[in-house]
Order: structure tokens, then sequence, then C-alpha cells
């Protein structure tokens, strides 16, 4: 029973006890309620009948405030055509066209609507656009495609199924003495969040590749996911020209896009740089405490064991993955990827890769 019910039973059964005993004064006295409000009960029924029981609300809102549903629609549609302009903006471009309406005024109109920030407006642009499939002008198309960028630029990466992109980087774990400096080459299909991690004593282009040769493509293969773009930052490790640097001709003979992160915000790569740190915390942290390494394949050899349990145990809260571990969120996507890339390119990218 709901209050709004649990009220009207309560005062229709005033009403029935007054008639029951023919008596009101002793019908209120039972029920600990005043004569007058009896009354009022019996007055609300006879103006709106059993409705006028119910409890109204005391908040209401004040139109006269409120701008004219004539300039609401047009600043809604003024939103939509220039998604980007802020209240001022738009205050400014009005009193042009001769319409007086506050910063304020509009920023309220906005905040009915549910588009007070410009990715709201943004989303709400995309959304009109796929429903409609109206033609953009120049000016949104601008502004959707630097919203893109602005994602990109903030670690928002735009990736639909496993092996559409994968992050990589280089991150240094220290120097132990006997072995040296020791660098990680870490990767990650940012789609599934599977993770590798393979240790060298060097930081070349060379060891990048043979990252992507050793670990990367032959768990794709495994699967037969073609991998199509990887995405690392501006270090000299991974850029060079196509013709002599090692990384960038074995992305081009293997068929893979190599995309860069924006200058000076590796945040860009998030995915990769939120690996580096828990492979830190969960691993690095722990295994130097309890034992002394005397080689690299006694690093890599513990390094397999626990990237094993991050791929295929332990659960992961990424934007795709929700409390599956990322081997899980990798074999229940696999149908992505026969949806996603054409059968044809597929093929020819796995032959490419045997071969």
């Amino acid at each position: 029973m709901t209050q709004q019910q649990y009220i009207l039973n309560r005062k229709l059964n005033i009403l029935e006890l007054g008639k029951k005993l023919e008596n009101i004064s002793e019908a209120c006295r039972r029920l600990g309620v005043s004569r007058q409000h009896d009354y009022d009960i019996k007055e609300a029924v006879q103006e709106n009948g059993i409705d006028g029981l119910l409890e109204k609300s005391r908040s209401q809102p004040r139109y006269r405030n409120r701008v004219s549903e004539q300039l609401e629609r047009a600043l809604l549609d003024c939103a939509l055509k220039e998604p980007t302009h802020g209240q001022v903006r738009v205050e400014n471009e009005l009193k042009k066209k001769g319409i007086i309406i506050s910063a304020g005024g509009i920023r309220a109109v906005w905040l009915r609507a549910g588009i007070q920030t410009m990715d709201l407006r943004l989303k709400r642009l995309e959304k009109s656009a796929a429903e409609t499939g109206a033609v953009l002008t120049e000016s949104q198309v601008q502004a959707l495609e630097e919203a893109k960028n602005e994602k990109e630029a903030h670690g928002e990466i735009e990736t639909h199924c496993p092996g559409f992109l994968l992050g990589q980087d280089t991150y240094f774990v220290g120097n132990i003495k006997g072995v040296g400096n020791i660098y990680q080459q870490t990767a990650i299909d940012t789609f599934s969040n599977v993770g590798f991690a393979k240790v060298y004593t060097e930081k070349t282009a060379l060891v990048a590749a043979d990252m992507l040769n050793d670990r990367v493509l032959p768990f794709f293969d495994e699967y037969q996911v073609p991998l199509l773009r990887v995405l690392t930052d501006r270090g000299g490790e991974y850029c060079g020209k196509k013709e002599s640097h090692p990384f960038e001709l074995f992305c081009h003979l293997s068929d893979i896009e190599h995309s860069r992160t924006k200058a000076y915000h590796p945040q860009t790569n998030g995915c990769t740089e939120k690996l580096n740190q828990t492979i830190q915390n969960e691993f690095y942290k722990v295994a130097f405490r309890k034992k002394l390494y005397g080689s690299l394949e006694e690093i890599q050899t513990d390094l397999d064991a626990f990237m094993e349990r991050y791929n295929r145990d332990r659960t992961n809260q990424g934007k795709y993955c929700q409390g599956r571990t990322p081997m899980e969120t990798f074999e229940q996507s696999l149908e992505l990827v026969r949806n996603f890339v054409p059968r044809e390119i597929a093929e020819e990218k796995l032959l490419e890769t045997v071969h």
C-alpha cells in the first residue's frame, strides 16, 4: 500500500465511522481527529469526489518566470545547430537578432533539457543526427570531430571489438644489481583489456617489434582475430622512418596501422598506463620484496605467471569488462570481430601474418 492509498483509506474511515455511529463527535474522538477535519473531508468529497481526498503537491512551478515555449524551442534548436556555443555566446548571438534573454535564462532552459554542458549538447546532436538521418552542417561536423579528438586526448579511445586497437608502451622497471636496467614492453587490447608484458635490458625499436612478434600476434592468430591498429607514444623506439625503423617496418609488413598519442598527453594511452600501474603495484612491489632475482629469465617467468592470473582470474572493471576477466570479455566478444571486420579483410590479414 502506498502512502497516498493509506491517507485516502484513513479519510474514508472517518466518514464511514461517523455514519455507522451516527455521531460525528464520537467518531472524531475515537480516531483522534477534530470535527473540523471531518467537515473538510466532506467538503472535498462534495467538490471533487474521491480525488479531492488525495494529497496535493505544494510546490508549484513559477511559470511567470519562465520563457515562452516558442523561445524555449528556439533555444533548443540553437543548441542543436551550434552545440559548442556557450550561454554567453548564445546570448550575444540572439541579441543581434533582436531576442533579449540573459545567459542565466539560457542556462535554465538547458538545465531543464539536460544539455547544460557541451558534451551533453554534442551527444544530443549525435543522437538527433542518427535518428533523423539529417545532413550535418560544416560547423556541426567540425564540432563532433573536435569532441572526438578531445576524448582521445583524455583517454577515451575509440574501440569496437577485440583486435581493433592495441595500446603499447615502454615501462622502466628499475635497476637490479647483476642484471642492469630493466625495461618492460607492455601491450593491451583496449577492448577486452587482455594484457601482455615482456622484460628487456634495453629500450630499442627491435625489442618493441619483438614484443608484437613474440607475444601479441601469436595470441591474436590463435583466435583468428586480426590486429588492425596499434597506439604508442612518440618515443624513439616506436617512431622513425618506415624504411629503416624496425618497429615501423614491422607494423607496415604486418599491415598494422600505427597511431601515435597526442604530444605531452600520455593519458591518451590510458589503458596501457593503467596496466603498467597494476603490474607495478600488484607484481613488482610484492615480488621484489619476496625474492632476490639474479637474471632476466627469472623475472620473466614470474611475470608470465602474474599475467596469466591477470588475464584469466582477476576481474576487471573496465568499460567493456564490467566485472568479467579480460579473457572472458575477449572470448565472449569474438562475434563482434566477425560483425565489424569484413571476412575478406580478416582472412587477408591472417594469411599475411602466417606468411
